[in-house]
């Protein structure tokens, strides 16, 4: 749907028939999205909340005595409708929204959230899976018991055994959390949405490199300023303005902003969104027996332990620091060579950075980016896949998705179909910013023979203008193969149970196969085929091609400790025992004084723009996952060094067998160690991120 037509769709009464109650006709069952408006999801969420209720009643009140085909099977079959509905709408809701759709996911949140604890606290379902769960096998293959175990422990850690009185607040709290986690999303969405720096005179540009211009011009346009140029608070808009603007005095105008997402007073302030989330967290864990959140959250992960967790950031964060502080100081003379007599801030670090890789690496962005355009690296991602896995992607011009700018292919493995998959590549007002995969279908065998998935990678790249291509960072890139190794997991999965299915595992064990699929870009012999220049047409030089890898590790330093100073707040905000009174802001500036954070480098994502902890609880005391997982994925790229092959076929077929198509169906530890013989220590996330083993 065009922007347009969804504006005008949301101003209908919903017609009946509703396009969630029809059995789909597109190619692939792929959602009707030309037909499907703003005013057909509360009908159909009713619906399917009511067809689930009848489900999960219908399986509690059984009189056979439990089996994993009456109990397990049956509730990995029910709520079928309320899959679809739910992934439909909440695709939409992150990657193009309207004011209709926000207003719904206001009413939703807390609804989906009641509806999902009234069946995790089901008493009676409860005691059926429970008595399953203490019985012997009985004859339950691994995929089997190891989706009974996540069953298990789904409905313990909602709190199912408990007594009544408990289960009525933890039922409370998860309700308020899902109001408090779209509130927060929406805050930030609508700061994003409401500043644009606006640049008047070529004064205002200068030193933006045609690249830079071309897409702030673009987003003018997208707001109906055509012949301006407009910086937005997007990362790809921002963050590349701060690396080349000249002018000291706007990147400051624009960093300020950037920063104070959700921290701006009024209506859109997080803070107290922040308090009041901290402090649930912190009261659900103890009601379920946890000492702190972070407890109870990291009882379910790999790493298992704030202890854990805490090692594995402070190994990392002194050398990171000590690389950041000689940056900085290297730079500090840079702008004293200039003549300038200031002390190097935030809004300053991109802008010298940039400069003070020029001259030690003899590279900058503005010679580089040219090679990366956008469908030469999407290109890039798909040749990887079938060097590694014999996968081929078929455009599908005949498949309709919910934008005009998303691009759809069919993935086929040696003339099979596989699924489909979605890119949506460029940034526009109606998408919250980041990039991410999700899906609108799992693959699962368990209600059709082998249902396979419809899969979705969502990226804010900056339009390049009318009739010109869509030019790449290194990091967007590095981005893209990131999300479309996430994409892989979902396509690749081979599993029963929809429990288990894709990406459906434990938090820091998920970054793995997006982490290590970016390994691959950094190969000389994939940046030779793809990096090619956007006006000669010429592959990428051989003497720039090693200063850009090379140059991998410059500015580490302040990549790690903007990651790990974020990391490390999310850790501390809950270990807390009692988050009474939680001033978030006073904690972000203890918890930063604690480590020593350089003056010079904010966090990456500051509290009030930390969606990835508050805007639902997916990384909440988790967002060290991506460190984590980073200790395996440099592990596992070795696997495919040491035999001299990058795409050897051994090892790739043991990494599609136990890493990409296992899904969940085994612990991540053990799949490690099927794929790799052992488990890692730290030192190749050190040695990769150019820091000494400690």
């Amino acid at each position: 749907m065009t922007d347009q037509n969804m504006t005008q769709q949301s101003q209908l009464p919903a017609a009946e028939p509703n396009p969630f109650f029809e059995t789909w006709s597109e190619a692939f069952e792929v959602p009707p999205f030309g037909r499907i408006a703003p005013g057909h999801f509360m009908p159909a969420f009713e619906r399917a909340f009511a067809e689930h209720d009848a489900d999960i009643a219908a399986v509690a009140a059984q009189a056979e005595a439990p089996s994993f085909a009456n109990t397990i099977e049956r509730l990995e079959k029910s709520g079928k409708l309320l899959e679809r509905v739910a992934a439909v709408f909440f695709n939409l809701a992150g990657a193009h929204t309207n004011d209709d759709l926000l207003a719904i996911e206001r009413e939703i949140g807390p609804k989906l959230a009641a509806h999902n604890q009234r069946i995790l606290q089901n008493e009676a379902l409860f005691k059926r899976i429970d008595a399953l769960n203490r019985a012997p096998d009985a004859g339950l293959t691994p995929e089997q018991r190891r989706v009974l175990d996540r069953y298990h422990k789904m409905y313990t850690r909602a709190g199912a055994g408990l007594d009544v009185a408990t289960k009525k607040r933890l039922a409370e709290i998860a309700e308020r959390l899902a109001v408090l986690g779209t509130t927060f999303s929406q805050n930030v969405l609508a700061d994003e949405q409401s500043y644009t720096l606006t640049l008047e005179s070529e004064d205002d540009l200068a030193g933006l490199p045609d690249f830079v211009r071309a897409a702030a011009r673009s987003a003018a346009a997208e707001r109906g300023m055509e012949g301006k140029h407009v910086i937005t608070l997007s990362r790809s808009s921002v963050e590349p303005f701060l690396q080349f603007s000249s002018r000291r005095d706007l990147r400051e105008k624009a960093f300020r902003a950037w920063i104070a997402r959700g921290d701006q007073g009024g209506k859109t302030d997080n803070k107290a969104v922040i308090a009041e989330t901290v402090a649930l967290r912190a009261e659900r864990a103890k009601l379920l027996g946890f000492e702190t959140f972070a407890h109870y959250r990291l009882d379910d992960a790999m790493a298992k332990t704030p202890a854990a967790v805490r090692d594995l950031l402070d190994r990392v964060w002194a050398p990171a620091r000590k690389g950041a502080l000689a940056d900085r100081d290297a730079m500090q003379e840079l702008v004293r060579a200039e003549g300038g007599n200031f002390k190097i801030e935030p809004w300053d670090w991109r802008y010298y950075a940039e400069k003070l890789r020029k001259v030690r690496c003899d590279i900058d962005e503005a010679t580089v980016k040219p090679y990366f355009q956008l469908h030469h690296i999407v290109d890039a991602a798909f040749y990887t896949a079938y060097k590694l896995f014999g996968l081929s992607f078929e455009r599908r011009k005949d498949v309709a998705a919910w934008h005009p700018d998303v691009m759809v292919w069919e993935v086929l493995k040696d003339g099979r179909h596989l699924g489909l998959f979605f890119g949506d590549y460029f940034a526009r007002p109606s998408k919250r910013s980041g990039a991410w995969m999700t899906t609108l279908r799992d693959q699962e065998k368990l209600t059709g023979p082998d249902v396979r998935p419809l899969v979705i990678n969502v990226m804010n790249f900056n339009k390049g203008g009318e009739g010109q291509p869509t030019l790449l960072s290194f990091d967007d890139a590095r981005t893209l193969f990131h999300e479309f190794g996430h994409a892989l997991h979902g396509l690749l999965s081979d599993v029963t149970y929809p429990m288990v299915a894709g990406t459906s595992v434990l938090t820091d064990w998920v970054e793995l196969p997006s982490q290590l699929y970016e390994h691959w870009l950094e190969q000389p012999d994939i940046l030779r085929r793809f990096a090619i220049h956007n006006r000669t047409g010429r592959p990428i030089p051989d003497d720039l091609l090693k200063r850009l890898l090379d140059a991998r590790n410059f500015n580490r330093g302040f990549a790690t400790v903007e990651f790990v100073s974020s990391a490390l707040f999310d850790l501390d905000a809950h270990l807390l025992e009692d988050a009474k009174d939680f001033d978030v802001g006073a904690f972000e500036n203890a918890a930063l004084a604690k480590i020593g954070m350089p003056a010079e480098i904010v966090m990456r994502h500051r509290p009030t723009h930390f969606a990835h902890v508050f805007s639902g609880g997916g990384y909440a005391s988790a967002y060290y996952s991506y460190m984590w997982s980073e200790v395996l994925d440099a592990d596992a790229f070795a696997a495919f060094q040491e035999t001299g092959d990058i795409f050897d076929p051994a090892t790739a077929k043991k990494l599609y067998d136990h890493v990409y198509a296992a899904g969940g169906k085994s612990d991540p530890e053990a799949l490690y160690l099927a794929f790799r013989g052992r488990l890692p220590t730290a030192d190749a996330l050190l040695k990769q991120r150019g820091f000494a083993p400690a």
